[in-house]
């Protein structure tokens, strides 16, 4: 009887051969990028639900509906918030420049321009930032750049600058169309603010 051992090269083979006997894969990291695995996780998840010949054939389908649900959110989200980003027109073009400052500014000049286009939005800006700096000069509010319309309502307790003030915000913010009528209610609004009416004796003041 003989003391050595001999190796079944063949069983081996078998065994090499069959991917259950595998144990070095799970050692081994997978080598998928993000997006894979995210693919991989959706058609996972189809599968469990509609079964791997169905989920296989839905999976870009409702990917592709999932991303234009997703942009249509954002757009959706954007309109609500930031209205002037869809608006192409002159108006709303002038209405978004200019209101980092209230210095340097020939209020009585843009004033008069925005009335001559019948381009009232522009012309409530004008007024609601002309009474900013005459509020300013006075020293009844302590103009900051980074400031909100609301906390001049705060230090200019004013019942008239309060009506000025939502009227501005209405038509900046809210999308709301001014028209020749607003623009005097402004001006009259600041006359009883400041004692000096914007029809008369706007400009840089």
């Amino acid at each position: 009887m003989s003391d050595t051992l001999s190796c079944d090269t063949l069983q081996l083979s078998l065994w090499r051969s069959d991917g259950a006997y595998d144990y070095g894969r799970e050692l081994v990291a997978p080598r998928v990028n993000l997006m894979e695995w995210l693919l991989q996780q959706i058609n996972d998840f189809l599968n469990s639900l509609f079964g791997e010949v169905m989920g296989s054939r839905l999976t870009l389908p409702l990917i592709v509906m999932a991303g234009v649900a997703l942009i249509g959110l954002i757009v959706w989200y954007l309109y609500r918030t930031h209205p002037g980003f869809f608006t192409k027109s002159g108006r709303q073009t002038d209405e978004m420049e200019g209101e980092e400052t209230i210095y340097g500014i020939d209020f009585e000049g843009e004033i008069a321009r925005a009335v001559a286009k019948d381009n009232y939005t522009a012309a409530v800006r004008w007024v609601y930032l002309q009474t900013l700096r005459q509020l300013s000069d006075t020293g009844r509010i302590d103009w900051q750049l980074y400031k909100t319309p609301t906390q001049y309502v705060y230090e200019c307790r004013h019942p008239a600058f309060r009506e000025l003030t939502n009227h501005f915000l209405r038509v900046r913010y809210g999308n709301f169309e001014a028209d020749e009528s607003l623009y005097h209610r402004l001006c009259d609004l600041q006359h009883e603010v400041t004692g000096r009416d914007s029809r008369e004796k706007g400009g840089e003041v």
